[in-house]
């Protein structure tokens, strides 16, 4: 494939990334939003998402919050507190990502696509992130704060997601006591330098479901596979 035919092929690409969100980006904002470090390092320490994804995470937070105050006035401070970190935590995020396809789009490095690295929630979620903060810069406050309600509000609409969102540990212990299963097994690895630490872990409730998840600490991880347990088992009800 000649540059020229690459060229048109990744903008084929972007071209349906864009359909999908409903939104014209600059092509190249774009690609820097979809470009993780790992791919960053491997083509000579080009730009990465991660200033795009600091911007995004505020963006994100901010039209979440505005959101749930005006549709829930009769919710404590508290409570809009507990709502919104379980919308923007990054295991929210992540079913965004993939509900979406991001994972086929995202530029990663060898090492993170031989390990599955499209459908690891951190990546996810700091894409979703950073593709926010993309639309802020090309096309303004009111229409990333459209994305974001496009994107969140399916998950915001679901009021059964919160108890398990909020405290996904917990919930999988109950739906498991439910159906008579034993208490939810977990096993945490790590990798990676001390100051760039990656968490995997995996969660088995009997012979019912197993589930994944990984972030940047145990606790991260444990929470993520907690949830997909939780989702695969509420499914089956």
């Amino acid at each position: 494939m000649t540059t020229t035919e690459r060229s048109e092929a990744e903008g084929s690409t972007l071209s349906d990334l864009q359909q999908t969100l409903q939104v014209r980006l600059d092509p190249d904002l774009l690609l820097l939003a979809l470009t993780h470090r790992s791919f960053a390092y491997e083509h000579g320490g080009i730009p990465t998402n991660e200033r795009l994804e600091f911007l995004g995470d505020s963006i994100l937070g901010q039209a979440v919050t505005v959101r749930l105050y005006r549709d829930h006035p009769d919710l404590d401070e508290g409570e809009l507190a507990k709502r919104r970190a379980s919308l923007v935590s990054s295991v929210a995020l992540a079913e965004v990502g993939r509900a979406i396809g991001l994972g086929r789009y995202i530029r990663l490095g060898r090492g993170e696509t031989l390990t599955g690295g499209a459908d690891k929630p951190s990546i996810l979620a700091d894409t979703v992130e950073a593709i926010i903060g993309a639309t802020y810069l090309d096309r303004g406050g009111d229409e990333a704060t459209a994305l974001v309600m496009r994107l969140i509000g399916p998950l915001m609409r679901d009021a059964s997601r919160f108890g398990a969102a909020m405290d996904p540990k917990t919930s999988l212990q109950e739906i498991a006591a439910r159906k008579g299963a034993p208490a939810p097994v977990y096993v945490v690895s790590e990798s990676g330098p001390d100051h760039n630490k990656h968490f995997v872990a995996t969660v088995a409730v009997g012979d019912l479901v197993t589930a994944s998840g990984d972030g940047t600490s145990k606790k991260q991880a444990e929470m993520a596979a907690a949830l997909e347990a939780w989702t695969l088992l509420a499914a089956a009800d």
